[in-house]
């Protein structure tokens, strides 16, 4: 049979390599700004400036450059901007950076469009780009992992296609028969990642030339379908392209074969079936349908399975080569890695039945859980590829194997002190919460004290990103000598003999998954179909039956003010810290909610699009917030925590009590509301949506003025000194924010919930 010759290209490898090395430190410097600032809140006000002489501060005496930032350094903002930036930047950017390499190696073919792969590439990091700049400015959705709103998530639809079109094309000119294990993995992974993408982001811009859009799915419904996503981009953004990449570098690094392919079998298929079931485990003892909770726990266990066999199948192709992990540092990045995929893949199904999960839920356990796999899974896997990568492409030896070393050893040092901290941190906040008296009465009855008893654990969780960090840092420098003692090698000749035509159907003898791997059109729609079945399970009968969400015909639409208020909420990430589900516990009926006794009901959300349950409480739980302290104290609380709350690591928002509300699109909101979700607004309601929004401002304005004289002295000077630029306080965000916070749960503060009937 002819030999054709042809190119590997590595230069789209190599741009995907330095998107990887250079995001990866912006997200880990981003994660640590995070954590500094969750035991040093005054970080903000440190660099912009602070009127508060306790602190020191680069600008001491003036806070008006902390309002100028207008909370581009808010540790909602942060967060959700380190969050995106790990998994979209420097996860995603080192997934494409590898199965580039290792596709075109596989299946012996150059990538099937040059132009295909650098569309690919720009347009990615020109979401990333975009991320930044919004998240920045407080443009987010708010719903976890899925931050971006509507423009973004088109542009991140399109470079995903525009991917999918460059690897099935490279599939279809293949050179080689059959598909390897890897390659099932990135069809699984871009099939997955479609789907979940689409559904969670269905969203209704407010209009083509706005920014803000509002979910297509409300309370308990968006809920389960975020959740839906959010651990399933944990398992196809997270685990399943980086198994793909584990399959090909892991064995090419230790030259030696997988260990089984009937496990790599097993491991693929189960995986990809059972993943998609076990959303709801981060819903239990929510709103959620009790049946949806269930199923979720069940899958959960069942994934303990598929995990460790392919961790197995990963330490267990070492077999007869450990003597190398001694001498090579990539391996040793790579064997820790598996080993941390296997470890949360083993606390993760703990974490979701319910005798844990009632402890672990919004505690620092989670966080720890999170970064075991990210720190140890996620970034060891990406560190071990790019030791390999740059060797290969630039023709030359490691600059300095010792340095790759030493970014080892921190770089696990840095896990076991940022994850073990967290975890001790977890059972702390889990066990103060649930603690009584001998007379029925809460132990820690004031938030703060559990907070206060876990900040050592925050410093060391700082350590020990400093650490890791300080690991990448010496990759930088390793990488950096590397490449300039090499020469790279932008087109790499290679040959193999041409595919010859054989006949689709299955010849005699030949088994099933065989037989499978030279047909990618039917392995991709039996993939497609083990992947959906989970969701349509579980999302179809939520999202189609009214059954499952009563209700509670108290409940009433938000306000226009209280609606501009929650949108404010959203912009400043408020959800980061403070969830708005009481759980059906003693002590969280106690502690947010002891007069009426009320936990959360799922008729209670049905306007909330987005939903806000959050999935950490660093703050308490706001859902029965409203009325349980004077609009002034929300005032000063906003101004600075501090004032109302001594030892708060809540960060301050002075831009909200100086910002003019913005009401241009006021009405238009609620005109979508009414027109594209149904709800209850009538013509005469929207009509008056200002008079509303007025009346309403006018009303906490003069309890605040009648609650705090020095407020009102206060507003009094401001209006006497800036004559005609003097914003009233009543056209204020504060005080869209204020009439928010003072709605949340008093639809319900009664002893007697009737529910509507359901038709």
């Amino acid at each position: 049979m002819e030999t054709q010759k042809f190119h590997y290209d590595n230069s789209i490898v190599r741009a995907f390599l330095y998107a990887t090395v250079t995001f990866g430190i912006i997200g880990f410097i981003l994660g640590l700004t995070a954590a500094l600032m969750l035991f040093y809140p005054e970080l903000p006000e440190f660099l912009f400036g602070t009127d508060d002489t306790t602190i020191q501060s680069l600008r001491s005496g003036n806070i008006q450059g902390l309002i100028n930032s207008q909370g581009a350094l808010g540790f909602g903002r942060i967060r959700m901007l380190h969050t995106s930036a790990v998994i979209f930047a420097f996860v995603c950017n080192s997934f494409f950076c590898g199965s580039y390499y290792s596709m075109q190696r596989l299946l012996k073919t150059r990538m099937f469009s040059d132009t295909l792969s650098w569309i690919h590439f720009w347009t990615w990091q020109l979401m990333i780009i975009a991320v930044v700049i919004t998240f920045l400015m407080g443009i987010n959705t708010s719903k976890e992992y899925a931050e971006h709103e509507w423009p973004i998530d088109i542009l991140i639809t399109i470079s995903w296609v525009i991917f999918g079109i460059n690897m099935f094309g490279t599939i279809i000119k293949r050179r080689v028969r059959h598909l390897y294990v890897a390659i099932w993995f990135y069809i699984g992974t871009w099939i997955a990642v479609a789907m979940l993408h689409i559904f969670n982001n269905l969203e209704v811009p407010l209009s083509f030339t706005s920014w803000k859009s509002y979910s297509a799915y409300a309370g308990v419904k968006d809920a389960l379908v975020q959740w839906w996503y959010g651990h399933n981009a944990v398992a196809f953004v997270l685990t399943t392209p980086v198994l793909g990449l584990m399959y090909y570098f892991l064995p090419k690094a230790a030259n030696r074969p997988v260990f089984s392919y009937k496990l790599s079998i097993i491991h693929f298929w189960s995986l990809i079936f059972v993943y998609l079931w076990a959303g709801p485990h981060h819903l239990q003892y929510t709103a959620l349908p009790a049946w949806a909770q269930a199923v979720g726990t069940g899958f959960s266990v069942m994934l303990i399975a598929p995990s460790w066999g392919g961790m197995l199948n990963g330490l267990l192709t070492l077999r007869g080569a450990w003597d190398k992990v001694r001498e090579n540092p990539i391996l040793k990045f790579f064997v820790v890695a598996v080993t941390c995929y296997g470890m949360a893949t083993f606390e993760g199904p703990l974490l979701a039945t319910k005798s844990l999960n009632k402890i672990g839920h919004y505690t620092d356990w989670v966080i720890g859980h999170v970064h075991l796999g990210a720190l140890g899974w996620n970034g060891f896997m990406a560190f071990g590829v790019v030791y390999y990568l740059v060797p290969v492409m630039w023709r030359t030896e490691l600059w300095s194997k010792k340095m790759a070393n030493w970014h080892f050893w921190l770089g696990t040092l840095g896990i076991i002190f940022y994850a073990v901290p967290l975890y001790i941190s977890g059972f702390t906040q889990g066990l103060m919460w649930k603690q009584f008296n001998p007379d029925g009465t809460l132990v820690y009855k004031n938030w703060l004290d559990t907070v206060t008893a876990i900040l050592p654990y925050f410093k060391m969780r700082f350590l020990g990103g400093i650490l890791y960090l300080g690991g990448a840092i010496l990759m930088i420098v390793n990488v950096y000598k590397t490449i300039r003692a090499g020469s790279f090698q932008k087109n790499v000749p290679a040959e193999a003999p041409a595919l010859a035509n054989v006949n689709g159907a299955r010849k005699q003898g030949e088994g099933f998954h065989l037989w499978l791997e030279r047909t990618p059109l039917l392995l991709s729609i039996l993939a497609f179909v083990a992947i959906a079945i989970g969701g349509i399970v579980e999302i179809i009968p939520t999202l189609t039956m009214s059954s499952n969400v009563p209700q509670i015909s108290a409940v009433k639409p938000y306000s226009p003010l209280e609606l501009e208020g929650r949108d404010l909420y959203i912009r400043e990430g408020c959800n980061s810290c403070h969830s708005q589900m009481i759980r059906p516990f003693r002590d969280e009926v106690m502690r947010f909610d002891g007069k009426n006794g009320q936990y959360s009901k799922a008729g209670e959300f049905v306007y909330d699009r987005p939903f806000l349950w959050g999935s950490k409480r660093t703050g308490p739980d706001l859902q029965r917030e409203g009325q349980r302290n004077p609009d002034s104290w929300h005032f000063k609380h906003m101004y600075n925590p501090r004032i109302t709350s001594a030892g708060s690591i809540m960060p301050r928002f002075p831009w909200l009590i100086t910002n003019k509300l913005d009401r241009s699109q006021m009405t238009d909101k609620l005109k979508l509301m009414k027109n594209s979700f149904d709800i209850p607004y009538t013509k005469a309601e929207i009509d008056s949506a200002d008079q509303w929004a007025d009346n309403q401002s006018k009303a906490i304005v003069k309890r605040i003025f009648s609650e705090s004289a020095d407020l009102k002295v206060q507003i009094e000077k401001e209006r006497m000194a800036k004559g005609s630029e003097f914003i009233p306080l009543e056209k204020r965000e504060i005080i869209a924010m204020i009439a928010y916070l003072q709605r949340l749960g008093t639809d319900i503060k009664t002893a007697d919930i009737k529910t509507a009937s359901i038709k």
